[in-house]
């Protein structure tokens, strides 16, 4: 749900339903303040719980974004990597197997190129994903033939192992991007957040106190709600996943091969 919005309305979205809950929370202070001195100090108590668990809900969200934000890194380096290495591998393979899969790898970066901008889960990335699966498919069976006319060879058995490692990483890069924050503790922290705050508006309301407290509170909130929900943007958004390591490795692949090939 959040996660398809654009990173604009999601900003605006989540300042409204937290500000609307402080001004709700305001109102009812202000038709309530001068009648319920009894209730004063239980409800100071059960306001300071609450946010007491709120930030503990708000803190674990934003550690999970985190964790998940690191892992895409680290996976999309390992990638990289891979990449790396098949097309290095690929360079000691006999013609015609080996121009033609230096081919492919080539277009096959510039898909991962294009995994880094689209959004996981969207029709874009499903064909961006099949097509570098069909070229997985092209290239293992390059592969396969050059292993078929030097079954003994030292450098095919090489780059056959390099290129099942590429495809092993892609899977885990893809599921990678895929694994989110759960949809129920986003929820979760909007909400506890929304009436941990218009609680303490009611509450310092009815002290009599000035509403900076509550406005400082409200925009802090949300600032942190944003950041996590952002870090779980991978491609979009502040926060975004770097993949300079693919766009470099990519512009190498335009220099001449290093390896003349066997």
């Amino acid at each position: 749900m959040f996660f398809a919005l654009p990173s604009l309305l999601l900003a605006v979205t989540l300042l409204v339903i937290v500000l609307g809950s402080c001004t709700l929370g305001v109102l009812i202070g202000r038709r309530l303040r001068g009648h319920h001195e009894p209730w004063r100090e239980p409800i100071g108590v059960i306001q300071a719980a609450l946010l007491g668990f709120v930030a503990l809900i708000l803190a674990f969200g934003l550690t999970m974004a985190v964790g998940r934000y690191e892992t895409r890194r680290v996976e999309l380096v390992t990638e990289t990597n891979a990449i790396g290495t098949t097309y290095l591998r690929a360079q000691t393979l006999p013609e015609p197997v080996r121009s033609q899969s230096l081919e492919l790898l080539k277009r096959y970066t510039d898909l991962e190129i294009r995994l880094s901008t689209t959004r996981p889960g969207s029709p874009q990335a499903r064909r961006v994903i099949a097509d570098g699966q069909t070229i997985q498919r092209q290239l293992w069976a390059l592969a396969d033939d050059s292993l078929q006319h030097a079954p003994t060879a030292t450098a095919p058995r090489l780059y056959v192992d390099s290129l099942n490692t590429m495809i092993d990483s892609q899977t885990s890069r893809v599921a990678a991007l895929g694994n989110r924050v759960p949809t129920s503790v986003l929820i979760l922290e909007v909400v506890g957040a929304s009436v941990a705050l218009a609680l303490l508006g009611r509450y310092l309301t009815v002290l009599g106190r000035g509403l900076l407290p509550v406005t400082l509170a409200a925009v802090f909130v949300t600032l942190l709600l944003l950041v996590t929900f952002d870090l779980d943007r991978p491609t979009r958004g502040i926060i975004t996943v770097p993949y300079t390591p693919l766009t470099e490795l990519r512009a190498s692949m335009d220099l001449p091969p290093a390896a003349g090939g066997g």
